[in-house]
């Protein structure tokens, strides 16, 4: 498989980690668009969210829980902003579910 993010998982590429565990890999994004600006990556490939199953359900769940408390910890208690792109259309460019944590500064609406 010639995946970016499952090559960041694996530890074949580098990353700024921020967190891991065995279901989950929290990094910095490389062009970040926010003061704190992270993805929140499965370990498992799936590549966009129409790709979930129902056996997928609790991982998703811990996408969310992992990116609400690291935004936390990092300094988002005031509010933090959390995207996932979904095929062309939606901005995805790497096809494996991910979800970005964007933080400490104000955002706006509508996003883009």
């Amino acid at each position: 498989m010639d995946c970016i993010f499952c090559k960041i998982a694996s530890g074949a590429i580098p990353s700024k980690k921020i967190y891991e565990d065995d279901k989950v890999i929290a990094f910095h994004d490389l062009a970040p668009q926010a003061p704190l600006h992270f993805l929140v990556i499965p370990k498992k490939h799936i590549a966009t969210l129409n790709d979930l199953t129902e056996e997928d359900r609790l991982l998703a769940g811990h996408i969310l829980f992992t990116a609400q408390r690291l935004a936390k910890e990092l300094g988002c208690e005031q509010g933090f902003r959390v995207v996932m792109n979904c095929n062309e259309l939606g901005g995805q460019t790497v096809y494996h579910i991910h979800l970005h944590v964007l933080g400490q500064r104000s955002m706006s609406w509508p996003p883009g």
